[in-house]
């Protein structure tokens, strides 16, 4: 009986969920067979990396959907990957839904993603957004930059840094902001792009002169941004589309978008399965709700103006509003990233003395 219901409810989903997609009128259906092997499941735990209010909706549509309690928490993606290594196998959660996929590809190495070939990825805009083998899938893509409050630049007879090279100006200490980089992935991706940009030694050297003018390092990547507005930080390195929402959703006008004049780089905000999911079968049917209309579109109606890289998807008319071009970025190299980003990291911190309290992750 309990079968039967469930495959009854599954058809009906079924029904209600072939309707034309709002993006250009394709219709976004799921598998009947999945969504009761789903159900019978009933569960699903979810560690989101994109902001709060985005995951939030995310994870309570998905419950309104097809009936499957959802758990989620909300976690930067270093605490994700630190979580996940120390459980090494045996995950408390059973999938991980936005964040940069740079501490994604670091466990999907260590093997401790599961592989999934997802119906719904057909739609992915280019194979650069998602994991050759499968083991995550790209969901939107955020630029790198600047946001200032022009208010206290002002006040201080301070000009707006135009790029990179400006930030390690002596008249700018104490009013830079960034994310930690030992929990962070937006913190991860400034390494990353700094190294790539500059060469080995030259980026690292660059974020030793950065740290002279930074006052905080914040747990997650858009720490920064949510202080511009009130002065407190008065210039955040992070993704520009963070520097929308508090524009537009907290009405900050103050605040300047800057895309760095010698090129900046992007993340690419993923999906994916954590292997030993609890729910396996409810994780498989998480990815092709992510990979659909009926999860993305709901980013830009909580605050979150990212790019999406999904072709029957609605974009964002705020982040083309402001200027912003997903494919004005530098060429990032990901697999230097993946296979060298847990040395630099390291190679930083020694190369700041161990860090200091602005680095505790507590």
């Amino acid at each position: 009986m309990k079968k039967y219901l469930a495959l009854l409810l599954a058809l009906t989903m079924i029904f209600a969920l072939a309707v034309p997609a709002m993006a250009d009128e394709e219709e976004v259906t799921f598998d009947e067979e999945l969504v009761a092997a789903a159900q019978e499941e009933g569960e699903l735990v979810v560690y989101g990396s994109c902001e709060e209010p985005y995951l939030a909706a995310a994870a309570e549509h998905f419950q309104e959907l097809f009936g499957i309690e959802v758990q989620y928490q909300r976690l930067s993606t270093g605490e994700v990957q630190a979580k996940i290594e120390e459980e090494n196998g045996n995950p408390s959660a059973d999938v991980w839904f936005g964040g940069t996929t740079d501490p994604y590809n670091v466990v999907a190495a260590e093997g401790l993603l599961e592989p999934y070939e997802a119906v719904n990825a057909s739609h992915l805009l280019g194979d650069q957004y998602k994991h050759a083998d499968g083991m995550w899938y790209g969901i939107y893509k955020g630029i790198l930059g600047f946001m200032v409050n022009v208010d206290e630049l002002e006040r201080m007879e301070l000009p707006v840094p135009e790029d990179w090279a400006d930030l390690t100006d002596p008249q700018y200490e104490g009013l830079i902001w960034l994310s930690n980089y030992n929990t962070a992935g937006t913190a991860k991706l400034v390494i990353n792009t700094m190294i790539q940009k500059y060469g080995h030694d030259e980026g690292i050297q660059y974020l030793v002169d950065l740290d002279k003018n930074i006052e905080v390092y914040t747990k997650s990547g858009s720490g920064p941004s949510k202080n511009v507005g009130t002065g407190e930080c008065v210039i955040g390195i992070g993704f520009l589309h963070d520097g929308i929402t508090q524009i537009i959703d907290n009405g900050y006008e103050n605040i300047q978008l800057v895309i760095p004049s010698s090129g900046t780089s992007f993340e690419i905000g993923a999906t994916a399965i954590f292997k030993g999911a609890a729910h396996p079968n409810a994780a498989k049917l998480w990815i092709e709700y992510a990979l659909s209309p009926e999860c993305v579109n709901l980013a830009k109606d909580t605050g979150s103006y990212q790019f999406l890289v999904i072709d029957n998807a609605e974009q964002p008319e705020q982040a083309e509003e402001f200027g912003l071009d997903p494919e004005n970025v530098m060429d990032y190299d990901f697999e230097d990233a993946t296979e060298n980003i847990g040395t630099y990291v390291e190679e930083v911190m020694n190369a700041l003395g161990g860090g200091d309290d602005r680095f505790e992750t507590e």
